[in-house]
């Protein structure tokens, strides 16, 4: 019986972090147990962002040798670039063929750039370019054409994906028969949120994230930078309120947990030994990421030649499916 097929799209957009990793990296590699896992690396969605094509580039290279280093194995995984499946943009032609400007109104980014532009007396579609506007029917090309069962998602990316089900709908309708597999999010809710340095959601906005690849010295650093209160060593401390016990939950064991647990209540932990029983954790647990990472930017020759390699099996893949919605359509 074949296993249905669980598609994750990779931004390319800077270092991923602790947060990155538990709340997205690490649950989709565990789809592969269940799942026929298909990853692409989003590099035509970051460009509405990124405009420097070197930075573009090696955010690629980053991104790609950080999905391998935790895990992602492409022998068994089809891991491949956006850009190098053209079918994906045919598939976006069709789609906008069949989409409503009104759903594309509704989009999240969209409606929150032209409410910024309002509050700020500009012109409601100020700074808002057609890849921004139309993303959501590109993220659809890139689900719908590859016949994916789940997509793993954020809840806030939800809406994306009941839009690519709403599109899908509307043309199988049209012709009477489906002709796109209909989606569903797969939403992860079990990880809750990471905290960031400073309390607060880990986050790239808030600058308070724990980036998953740092050198040790640098990684050591940053967690001694943690927010904690003015409690002294001698006091007893509630783990359940304090951010670097919820940090070292993510990392330990049942029994580390346990036993850092009555740490925290006996008295005599200070802040510094928190921080550094969290420290080393933390890099006893991605040294070998961090050291597979290092040896694949080093090699970038080799990420090109498995990318490639991916992306030539999704091209095959996807022809098969443009093939028969071009008959579908009426244009062969």
């Amino acid at each position: 019986m074949n296993k249905k097929i669980a598609l994750t799209g990779i931004k390319p957009t800077g270092d991923p972090h602790i947060g990155n990793y538990f709340g997205a990296i690490k649950p989709a590699l565990q789809l592969a147990e269940q799942y026929e896992t298909r990853y692409f690396i989003a590099d035509y969605h970051a460009l509405n962002q990124t405009r420097d094509p070197e930075v573009l580039r090696e955010q690629i290279y980053e991104i790609a040798a950080a999905w391998l280093a935790c895990g992602l194995d492409p022998e068994h995984n089809l891991i491949y670039k956006q850009s190098a499946v053209p079918q994906t943009f045919e598939l976006s032609t069709i789609l906008l063929a069949f989409t409503p400007k009104g759903l594309m109104n509704r989009a999240h980014a969209y409606k929150a750039m032209v409410q910024s532009n309002t509050e700020q007396n500009r012109d409601p579609d100020d700074g808002v370019n057609m890849g921004l506007f139309t993303y959501p029917v590109l993220m659809s090309a890139d689900i719908l054409l590859f016949d994916a069962d789940v997509v793993p998602v954020g809840s806030d990316q939800q809406q994306h994906i009941e839009m690519a089900t709403d599109i899908a709908e509307v043309i199988n309708r049209n012709y009477n028969k489906e002709v796109l597999k209909v989606p569903q999010g797969l939403i992860h809710k079990d990880t809750g949120i990471i905290i960031g340095l400073d309390g607060r959601k880990m986050s790239k906005s808030y600058n308070n994230t724990i980036p998953i690849f740092l050198p040790e010295k640098k990684l050591r650093k940053l967690i001694m930078k943690i927010v904690t209160n003015s409690q002294t060593i001698e006091e007893p401390k509630d783990p359940d309120k304090c951010n670097i016990f919820s940090l070292f939950k993510l990392f330990a064991d049942q029994q580390q947990q346990n036993e850092m647990r009555k740490r925290y209540l006996a008295g005599g932990l200070g802040w510094g030994h928190a921080k550094q029983a969290l420290f080393e954790i933390i890099n006893e647990t991605i040294t070998p990421f961090r050291e597979e990472y290092n040896r694949l930017m080093a090699d970038k020759g080799h990420i090109d030649a498995i990318l490639e390699k991916g992306s030539a099996q999704a091209r095959e893949l996807a022809e098969q499916k443009l093939v028969m919605l071009r008959k579908e359509v009426g244009v062969l």
